[in-house]
Formats: C-alpha cells, sequence, structure tokens
C-alpha cells in the first residue's frame, strides 16, 4: 500500500478505535468481503472532500477527433444500461439527476442508472459494497482506488485504456497523468476531471486602488493584510477589514511555500516524514500566530467552513482566501452577475517564494471513475468512460442539459438561468482534452489562475490513512499553535510525537 498504509481484512464490518489525544472516530474503516464483491476496504479520507466546482480555460478546436467520432457511433450502437455511483456527476439535486439521465441516454442509447447521494458519500459506498452491490462505475479517489485495487474489487483497465485510441491520445489525457495513477504498473480508473491546484485568491482591485504590489514573501503578504486593515480600501471602517480567512488549516500550504516546506508525505533517507510536522514549519505557524494576535486573520478560521470563508470574500469583509484555481472564476461571475457594475476582482497569485526561489502550492488529487469486478457490464460501462472524454461528454459534463442548463439558437450557445447558477459543473469542469473548447466562454480571471496551478501545483502524497488518522492530528496542533495555546514549536514537537506513536511517520 502507498506510504506503508495497512489494510485488513475481517469477518464482518467493523469499525475500531485507537487512542489519541482525543476521541475520534475509527481510523481504519474495515468492510467484510462477501459475495461476488462484498469488498474487504480499508477506507479513509473523503472521497469527494473539497470538491470543485466551475468551469475551465478552454483551449484548441471544439471539433471530435476521429477516434472519438468512433466512440460516439460505437456506444450509440452498443445501447445497454449501465449503474453508476457518482459523488459529483450528475444533476445539482435529485430531480435534476433525473434529467442528466436522460440527458446521457438521448446522447449515447445507454440507460443510466444515477446513484448520486447528496451527503455521506464513503458511508454510502462502504455499505453498498459491503452489501455486494453491482454497479458498472464508481467514482473514487486515487488512495481509495489503490486500497480497493489491492483488495481485488476492482477491475484492471490498462490494456483497454492502452488500447483505445481516444484515450491514449496524448491531446485527449497526457501521459504523464496516466503514470502519477499506476498502482502495481496497473491502471485501475479513467480520470473524471483535470484537478485544480488551491492558491491565494487576493481582492486585486484593491491591490490598484491601494497601489499595491503582488506579495512574495510572507513579510509582504503581512504588510499588503496590514493595508487592507488599515487603509479600508472595503470602506468598512479602518481596522473593520481582515487580512487573511482559512478553513481551519485548508489551505496554509501557500505560506509554508516561504519555508520550502511540501504537503503530504516525504521521504527522507528511506523514512516516511511530513513536512507540516516538521521544524521547517514553525517560522510559518509562528507567523499565522502573528496575524491571528494582531487581528488580520479571522478569528473564526479554526471553526470556519469553507462557505464561511466564502461568504466572507464575498461581501467585502477579507482581502486574502486561500482556494482552488476555479473559484477565482467563479467569484467573479458571482460578484458580476449580482452587480453589473462592480469594481469586484479576484485574482489567483502564487505562494510565497521558498529559499531556493520556488513556489509550492497544493494540486488536488485525482477523482477517478473505477469498474468493479462483479460489474454487470463492464464494456458498456468503459464505453462511457471514452465517450465521457469526447466533446459531447464534455458539454453535459460542464454545461449541463440541453435545454435546461443551456440553449442553442442558430450554433450560439447561452446558459439559463439555471445552467449560470450551476457554474458549468455537472461533474467535469476541468476536462483533460485540449480540442475542447467552452463554447460559452471562460469565467474572469480563470485562465490566469489555472497558469499559477500549471507552473507551481505540486502533488502531495498521502495515502489511505492520510484524511482520517492525519489531516485531524496536523488540524489539532497547527490550530494551537496559531490560537497561542501552545508556542508553535512545542505543538510540532507534540505533533511529531503523536504521529510517530501512531506509526504515522517514521
Amino acid at each position: 500500500m502507498p506510504n506503508g498504509a495497512d489494510t485488513a481484512l475481517v469477518s464482518d464490518w467493523q469499525l475500531t478505535k485507537e487512542k489519541t489525544m482525543t476521541p475520534r472516530m475509527s481510523r481504519r474503516s474495515l468492510v467484510s468481503r462477501a459475495s461476488a464483491l462484498g469488498a474487504g476496504v480499508a477506507l479513509s479520507g473523503t472521497v469527494a472532500a473539497h470538491a470543485q466546482s466551475t468551469p475551465v480555460a478552454s483551449p484548441a478546436s471544439a471539433n471530435l477527433l476521429p477516434e472519438a467520432e468512433a466512440v460516439v457511433q460505437d456506444i450509440n450502437e452498443m445501447g445497454g444500461s449501465i449503474k453508476m455511483l457518482s459523488a459529483v456527476t450528475g444533476g445539482k439535486n435529485p430531480e435534476e439527476d433525473v434529467l442528466f439521465a436522460r440527458e446521457v441516454t438521448r446522447l449515447t442509447g445507454v440507460t443510466l442508472d444515477l446513484v448520486h447521494p447528496t451527503a455521506e458519500y464513503d458511508e454510502k459506498l462502504l455499505a453498498d459494497l459491503a452489501a455486494g452491490v453491482e454497479y458498472d462505475l464508481i467514482y473514487l479517489g486515487q488512495d481509495t482506488m489503490f486500497s480497493l485495487a489491492e483488495q481485488d474489487v476492482l477491475t484492471p483497465l490498462t490494456d483497454q485504456i492502452e488500447s483505445s485510441a481516444l484515450l491514449s491520445n496524448p491531446t485527449v489525457i497526457p501521459p504523464e497523468e496516466w503514470d502519477m495513477v499506476r498502482y502495481e504498473e496497473d491502471l485501475w480508473g479513467v480520470f473524471n476531471k483535470r484537478e485544480g491546484a488551491r492558491m491565494p485568491i487576493v481582492r486585486q482591485d484593491w491591490m490598484e486602488t491601494l497601489g499595491l504590489e503582488q506579495p512574495k514573501t510572507l513579510d509582504d503578504f503581512y504588510n499588503v493584510m496590514v493595508a487592507f486593515r488599515d487603509e479600508d480600501p472595503a470602506g468598512n471602517g479602518a481596522g473593520a477589514t481582515l487580512g487573511l480567512s482559512t478553513a481551519g488549516t485548508y489551505d496554509i500550504q501557500p505560506f509554508l511555500s516561504a519555508q520550502g516546506v511540501k504537503p503530504g508525505y516525504v521521504e527522507v533517507d528511506g523514512a516516511r516524514t511530513i513536512p507540516w510536522a516538521t521544524e521547517a514549519a514553525v517560522p510559518t505557524y509562528e507567523w499565522l500566530a502573528k496575524l491571528y494576535a494582531e487581528g488580520l486573520y479571522d478569528q473564526n478560521f479554526a471553526t470556519n467552513a469553507t462557505s464561511d470563508m466564502r461568504a466572507l470574500f464575498l461581501t467585502n469583509q477579507v482581502g486574502f482566501v486561500t482556494y482552488w484555481d476555479t473559484w477565482v472564476g467563479l467569484f467573479n461571475n458571482i460578484k458580476q452577475t449580482e452587480e453589473p457594475n462592480t469594481e469586484f476582482r479576484a485574482k489567483g497569485i502564487p505562494g510565497a517564494v521558498g529559499p531556493e526561489g520556488n513556489i509550492i502550492i497544493s494540486r488536488g488529487g485525482p477523482g477517478l471513475w473505477t469498474i468493479p469486478v462483479n460489474a454487470p457490464n463492464p464494456e458498456t460501462a468503459f464505453a462511457f468512460l471514452e465517450w465521457w472524454n469526447t466533446i459531447p461528454g464534455i458539454r453535459l459534463g460542464t454545461l449541463g442539459i440541453d435545454g435546461h442548463d443551456y440553449n442553442v439558437t442558430d450554433g450560439e450557445f447561452a446558459l439559463t438561468e439555471i445552467g449560470a447558477e450551476h457554474g458549468m459543473d455537472h461533474g467535469q469542469p476541468t476536462p483533460y482534452n485540449s480540442n475542447w473548447e467552452n463554447p460559452i466562454g471562460t469565467l474572469p480571471g480563470l485562465e490566469e489562475a489555472q497558469e499559477v496551478s500549471a507552473n507551481y501545483a505540486y502533488l502531495a502524497k498521502t495515502g489511505l490513512e492520510w484524511g482520517t488518522e492525519v489531516e485531524p492530528l496536523l488540524s489539532e496542533f497547527i490550530i494551537q499553535a496559531i490560537l497561542g495555546d501552545l508556542a508553535p514549536a512545542d505543538a510540532v514537537a507534540q505533533l511529531q510525537e503523536q504521529l510517530r506513536s501512531q506509526g504515522l511517520i517514521d
């Protein structure tokens, strides 16, 4: 297993609890192997956590490649049906899921039974796998996919992917992306979309009003935040505007970049380390604690949901948030839709420059479609995955449902009011296929933010234990350091002790 994560198979589904400083849910959820599937599963992390929405910058021609034309023709001739368990793809509510499934049938000839939980996706996944429910397609995060592949729950797709004229076309999916998701030399899933990166997003209109330059160092970021507070570009009254808001410690990586600290696991001399839990991270925690003590950092950051952070940014109460590149476009679109004459302008910028001149921000982990070994219709399922990467498939995954989310008049595409609300995201807002051109256009600031991702995004190595074991510990001690409950150096020392005692670092 990746990063030394261990997986156990047991006779009955059970949840175990391990002792930590504070009681937490089981760090290793185990499911029995039963009937045709009934998988033995050790899942951790949230499969769809922090899912992005919004559209993508779109290059090149929208014409179908010859191999894509063949895929469209083949799936229409194939017909049949598939059952899909989806975390992100589909409608925005149960009623629209029905319309989405009908649109799939209209476009492909395949009948889609779409199971799209509105919450607690992991719990639904675990329960259905344990019960041996037969799905043709299941959406998984990379680490979960590796776990299920090891336990013989998934169908290896290497031969099919490599022999697919469409999926092996480098303009559809770059070869290096496939290499990123191999496990035991095999491929077990097909990408749902291209993941973006998380970065500082700043009120660029305030920057220009105050004549400020883009920050590069932690001192620069601090000085900009002080200017936002004291010079009042928001008109809130001096001292009322915050410099920074985050949702807990998600995502402070752009500031840890100042010390050259990487997210996730990093192997050093054969040992697993977590740079966020090392002495190298202490200066950044001290800097964040300084922001908090001076009222520049949202005093509610520790309990914020991402929606709280977004609301502050959209209501002129904070100058910086750290969030997905795609939300740069969405922030601008929301404000311009609400207030056509608004001066509001969000901009995605790089993180702090590190000691060797490098900048490190976090890339989102891959989400993939997989075919279980007990899938009733695996051939149809794979044909759908190919179709999902054609222009008609991408159009459905971005714009949505023809006549519901958008209309086409004399060849011109226009979003409906509902489509505008949905932000051109029905599961694939950021496609890999470089032959796709969004006929609606791209949202303001998005392309520039995606260039930041392309230049500086780093894909962290995590593993199955990360989401339920590592992240809660990181959050617990880093928040104490920022709040001033622990000196940052002491917080890191205690964090290391906890991680090592639980076998999470070497």
